[in-house]
C-alpha cells in the first residue's frame, strides 16, 4: 500500500519554499506519496511533481501523518485540518519561537529520514470543548487546543464577569479578558497575560484574567475535568468576543454565558526526539542555564 503524507503550510514565508522543495524531493524519492491543497502546494512550486497531488482542499484521509511548514498559528491551522481523524501533527518551525514545532527548517534530511523510518512517537494533547450561549439557548459551539479567551471588543470600555467553576460562583471581575487555556497554551496567550507555564503532562485548566481590577485576580490552576463558566454581566453595553485559538471568533451579546470543559478529542503531536519539556522551554526562549555543572550523585 502507498504510504501518503498531508503536507500543510505558509508559502507565505520566503523560507517555506525551499524547505517544501526539500521535504518533498526527500519523500517521493522514498515512495510517499505528498499530498495537500492545490494553490498551496502551486504556491511551493512542487505542484506537479511525481508523487505529489492537489487537492480542492486538505483533507487526512488516509494519511499517516500530517506535516506543517510555519509556526504555531499555521500548526494550529494544521489541527483544525486532522483533529477529528487522529492524523499526528509534525511541526516544522519557520517562525520565530514555534513552540508546538518538533523539527526546524535547517534538519530537514534529518526530518525526513526520520518520517521514512517512521521514527516518531506520538503525544495526546488535551483541548478544550467551548460554548456560548443566551438564557439557556446555544449560540455557538468550538474547540481549542491552546486557549479559549473572552476579550472586550472596544478599549474604552471595561467587561464585567462572573467566574463559575464546577456550578459555584468565585469572583466577578472588572477587566480586559479571561484567557482559559490547556497546558500546551500555558506558553502562548495564557503567558502573555501574566499565567504560569504548566508541564503539558499535567491535567489542568488554566484561568487567566486580564487587566482585571479586583483583589483576587490571580491566575487559577484548575483539575482538567472542572467545569468552568464565565457570565457577562447584562448590566454594561460593553461588546465582547469569544476566540479560540486566536482563529475562531464569535461576538457575544450582553448577558451571554460562555461554557468551557475538557474535550474527549485530543489533537495528536508527532515527536521526533525524546527531550524533555525543559529542554523545550531552554531552547525555545533562550534561557540562561549557565553555571549549571549537573545532579549531583544521589540527587538524582
Amino acid at each position: 500500500m502507498t504510504r501518503h503524507v498531508l503536507l500543510v503550510g505558509h508559502p507565505g514565508r520566503p523560507q517555506a519554499l525551499d524547505v517544501a522543495a526539500e521535504l518533498v524531493h526527500g519523500l517521493t524519492a522514498n515512495g510517499i506519496e505528498v499530498v495537500g491543497q492545490t494553490d498551496e502546494l502551486g504556491a511551493f512550486g512542487v505542484l506537479g511533481e511525481a508523487g505529489v497531488t492537489g487537492l480542492d482542499k486538505p483533507r487526512p484521509d488516509g494519511a499517516e501523518l500530517a506535516v506543517v511548514l510555519g509556526g504555531d498559528g499555521t500548526l494550529l491551522r494544521g489541527a483544525e485540518i486532522v483533529r477529528e481523524s487522529g492524523v499526528p501533527l509534525l511541526g516544522i518551525n519557520l517562525g520565530h519561537v514555534g513552540f508546538l514545532a518538533e523539527a526546524e527548517r535547517d534538519d530537514i534530511h534529518h526530518t525526513v529520514r526520520k518520517i521514512v523510518d517512521r521514527g516518531w512517537t506520538v503525544e495526546e494533547r488535551e483541548t478544550l470543548e467551548v460554548e456560548a450561549s443566551l438564557a439557556g439557548e446555544s449560540l455557538w459551539t468550538n474547540w481549542a487546543l491552546n486557549e479559549a479567551s473572552v476579550e472586550k471588543a472596544a478599549r474604552e470600555r471595561m467587561l464585567e464577569v462572573t467566574l463559575e467553576i464546577d456550578g459555584r460562583p468565585l469572583s466577578t471581575w472588572g477587566c480586559d479578558g479571561v484567557v482559559m487555556s490547556t497546558p500546551t497554551g500555558s506558553t502562548a496567550y495564557a503567558f502573555s497575560a501574566g499565567g504560569p507555564i504548566v508541564w503539558p503532562g499535567v491535567a489542568a485548566i488554566l484561568v487567566v484574567p486580564i487587566s482585571a481590577h479586583a483583589l483576587f485576580a490571580r491566575p487559577l490552576v484548575l483539575s482538567h475535568d472542572v467545569h468552568i463558566a464565565i457570565d457577562l454581566r447584562d448590566t454594561t453595553d460593553a461588546q465582547a468576543v469569544l476566540w479560540c485559538d486566536g482563529r475562531r471568533s464569535f461576538d457575544l451579546p450582553c448577558g451571554a454565558r460562555i461554557e468551557v470543559r475538557r474535550s474527549d478529542q485530543p489533537v495528536r503531536l508527532a515527536r521526533l526526539t525524546d527531550a524533555p519539556f525543559t529542554d523545550r522551554l531552554v531552547a525555545k526562549f533562550d534561557l540562561s542555564v549557565s553555571g549549571w555543572r549537573g545532579a549531583r550523585r544521589g540527587q538524582r
